[in-house]
């Protein structure tokens, strides 16, 4: 295996992490920054298999989401207990 083979199986694990961070955090505001996380590393990973399109089609979407549900988030007013 080289290198390259080392750094996508760490990013695959990450991606999982990420994904099971998601689903069981409490607070939305770190559920949102973990998903913008797992976006970032699934456009990489897109663009370390040469498929550009997809990387930036990833990070757009990616991005834009993580935006507007952190908006969504800071314009309503919940309330932790």
């Amino acid at each position: 295996m080289t290198m390259v083979d080392y750094g996508n199986i760490a990013m695959l694990f990450i991606l999982i992490a990420a994904s099971l961070t998601v689903y069981f955090i409490r607070n939305l505001l770190h559920a949102v920054i973990v998903y913008g996380v797992f976006s970032f590393i699934m456009a990489v990973i897109w663009l370390q298999m040469n498929s550009p399109d997809l990387a930036i089609t990833e990070a757009a979407a990616g991005i834009a989401t993580t935006v507007l549900m952190m908006l969504v988030i800071f314009r309503t007013s919940r309330r932790e207990e």
